[in-house]
């Protein structure tokens, strides 16, 4: 029986041999423990829930459609890696170095990205509820063509409103952004949706005083466009 291995995506030259009979998340995480070079490694769709992949070195990795829910990838460099709708659920990625990476899509609800480094990162349709955004760089991340700006670009309020889900608030070069369940669009269309949908009973009051909070928090942490000397 052939040893498996892992292969690079593109010249699909061998990058790590794991033992005979090893699954793609046993292999992965022995690579992980030697330190290998795992850049531009093809994973696409690979079953990697629950993995120990602290540390891995995944630059340039295909991984679109990798289940990693729950995985420990504290530190690991996924510069530029493919994520696109990956399975991020609950993953611990505190302080891994995503600049660049493609998330469009993913799944990072409650993800733990402490002091990550997602500058670049593009985040377009990226399911961010509950993720622990604490001193992540966000600076320059893409959401939909509109590049998150400031040191402070995203605030989530919840669980609130009719759905009891989460309000998530960007900070943006074009603007407040904010997204509500389906709804995804300016601070000034919210706040249309909110009126229409709501008026002023108890989910619109309570829609309305997040806005405030927003609002607050934009003034504070937006950059400030500095005075043209006379």
């Amino acid at each position: 029986m052939d040893k498996p291995t892992i292969k690079h995506r593109y010249t699909e030259a061998v990058l790590f041999e794991g033992d005979t009979g090893m699954t793609t998340r046993q292999m992965l995480e022995k690579a992980t423990a030697a330190k290998a070079d795992l850049g531009g490694a093809n994973l696409s769709g690979a079953n990697l829930g629950g993995a120990n992949l602290s540390g891995a070195y995944l630059s340039g990795a295909y991984l679109s459609g990798a289940d990693l829910g729950g995985a420990n990838l504290r530190g690991a460099n996924l510069y530029g890696a493919n994520l696109r709708g990956a399975n991020l659920y609950d993953a611990d990625l505190g302080g891994a170095y995503l600049d660049g990476a493609n998330l469009y899509g993913a799944n990072l609800d409650g993800a733990n990205l402490y002091g990550a480094d997602l500058r670049g990162a593009n985040l377009y349709g990226a399911n961010l509820r509950g993720a622990n955004l604490y001193d992540a760089d966000l600076r320059g991340a893409d959401l939909r063509g509109k590049k998150l700006v400031g040191d402070r670009p995203f605030l989530t309020i919840g669980p609130i409103g009719s759905r009891s889900d989460y309000l998530q608030a960007f900070i943006t070069d074009a603007g407040v952004m904010i997204r509500a369940g389906c709804f995804f669009d300016t601070r000034d269309q919210f706040a249309l949706a909110i009126a229409e949908t709501h008026g002023m009973n108890n989910h619109g009051t309570e829609y309305l005083a997040a806005l405030a909070l927003i609002d607050a928090h934009a003034e504070l942490w937006a950059p400030k466009v500095e005075a043209l000397a006379a």
